[in-house]
């Protein structure tokens, strides 16, 4: 015995809103490497003198580093 197929599909409706929901490392890996190109366009010694707090400069000094290898 054969089935029947579909072959009506429904169409959208103009007002009808389309939901895209992206995974966390859409949105953070952009984010981290605009941060990345942003410190070796500033570098490290222009990113230091800009932080009030000497860890947070250390560590953006240890990730130009890491990334000048």
């Amino acid at each position: 015995m054969t089935a029947r197929t579909q072959t009506r599909t429904r169409r959208a409706a103009p007002d009808d809103a389309v939901e895209a929901r992206l995974p966390w490392w859409a949105v953070v890996l952009p984010a981290l490497a605009f941060a990345a190109l942003l410190l070796l366009i500033a570098g490290p010694g222009q990113a230091e003198a800009a932080t009030g707090d000497p860890a947070v400069g250390r560590l953006l000094g240890l990730m130009v580093g890491l990334l000048s290898r």
